[in-house]
């Protein structure tokens, strides 16, 4: 029994070691799952399978893991690329700013709020002011410029995720909620907007995004174009 028992030993996978890498990814993963308010750093190192003060050999503090995490984030999005036009290259940013808040929802109010922001947040805020500036933006114009898109793009991602429906099936079943109450007649124009226009079969409310967006984008040039 105790040869097995060795035997057993020597082949259990090693686990693998901490490190700053691994720690975000883990605690990216859990605000993924369960929203920011779930992560501490105690249940971060029960996921981890290690002491809560092992973690501080990596980051700081919980203020020290979310800089951290919002830059993994930044790294995510891809910058506005150098050969497009500065246009194309905006909307490219700004929908990729759009897909990576998706799948980290946590993020969306955190993003221009890091008082220590790292290499990746710094990065990207660089390279989309110098895009905006060779495409003949002054400076005054290139911060009405982010400012406009970045509130547009979070904004949008906000609201997007607080919606009570997904689909057009679910639109119908919270406007029914939401209107029966009241008389039939007491809001038409919403009454017609739900039915001529949200339940249509394949409605996402996701795809008022680039319509605004190319509206912004078409505004910024002609307020370019007139300075």
């Amino acid at each position: 029994m105790v040869r097995m028992a060795t035997r057993a030993t020597s082949t259990a996978e090693p686990r693998p070691r901490l490190s700053r890498e691994r720690v975000l990814r883990a605690a990216i993963a859990h605000a993924d799952a369960g929203g920011l308010e779930a992560l501490t750093m105690r249940t971060l190192a029960e996921e981890l399978e290690v002491a809560p003060m092992a973690l501080y050999r990596h980051v700081a503090n919980k203020d020290d893991l979310i800089d951290a995490m919002i830059d993994v984030v930044f790294g995510e999005i891809d910058l506005p690329p150098a050969g497009a036009d500065w246009k194309t290259a905006m909307r490219r940013r700004a929908i990729s700013v759009r897909d990576v808040l998706s799948r980290h929802r946590w993020a969306i109010g955190l993003m221009e709020s890091r008082r220590n922001p790292g290499p990746a947040n710094l990065r990207h805020h660089d390279a989309v002011i110098g895009r905006l500036r060779a495409a003949g933006f002054n400076i005054e114009m290139a911060a009405h410029a982010y400012s406009l898109l970045d509130s547009y793009i979070y904004g949008f991602a906000l609201t997007k995720m607080n919606l009570p429906f997904d689909t057009s099936e679910e639109v119908a079943q919270v406007a029914e909620s939401m209107l029966q109450p009241f008389p039939v007649n007491e809001y038409p124009n919403l009454v017609e907007f739900i039915t001529e226009h949200a339940m249509k079969p394949g409605y996402d409310y996701g795809d008022e995004f680039e319509y605004g967006l190319d509206l912004i984008l078409d505004g910024l040039e002609r307020d370019r174009n007139a300075a």
